[in-house]
């Protein structure tokens, strides 16, 4: 029921989309984030690194709970890692359910979580070098919803 990917290159937002769609034709309501590397502000590139021990499992586990709190008849979650420049997708999460507010709050609920507490390290490149980037203030509260 739910597919997690680790993307160390980029991947094609709009066919995932499309064959998450086509995998889930009886929804009432599909949901898409995709979060993508932003342009201006002097940002270069991002890189985002994991631990593959972690990483890859601890996405897993976050699906699996996601599916346990609501009832998702599907749920995508892809995301990169590597060394990405504005425009490039980051992160790609889709939820199918019957209703479409158990989509919204599967998405958003996995989007919280791999904002804040996920297993990556994140920084960016602008004229000045490259820059560690921490969760902000209010990324935790965004978590602190879910309990």
């Amino acid at each position: 029921m739910a597919e997690v990917r680790l993307a160390l290159s980029p991947f094609d937002p709009a066919a995932e989309i499309a064959g998450f769609n086509a995998r889930h034709p009886h929804a009432g309501g599909i949901v898409t984030f995709l979060g993508q590397v932003r342009a201006g502000g002097g940002v270069e590139a991002l890189e985002l690194q994991h631990y593959a021990p972690m990483t890859l499992p601890g996405m897993e586990e976050l699906a699996r709970i996601a599916q346990e709190r609501w009832p998702v008849e599907g749920l995508l979650i892809v995301h990169r890692s590597g060394v990405m420049v504005p425009g490039d997708a980051i992160v790609l999460v889709c939820a199918a359910a019957r209703h479409r507010r158990d989509a919204f709050a599967a998405a958003d609920f996995a989007m919280d979580h791999l904002k804040s507490e996920s297993w990556f390290w994140k920084r960016e490149k602008a004229a000045q070098g490259w820059r560690w980037i921490e969760p902000r203030p209010e990324d935790h509260e965004d978590l602190s919803r879910w309990g």
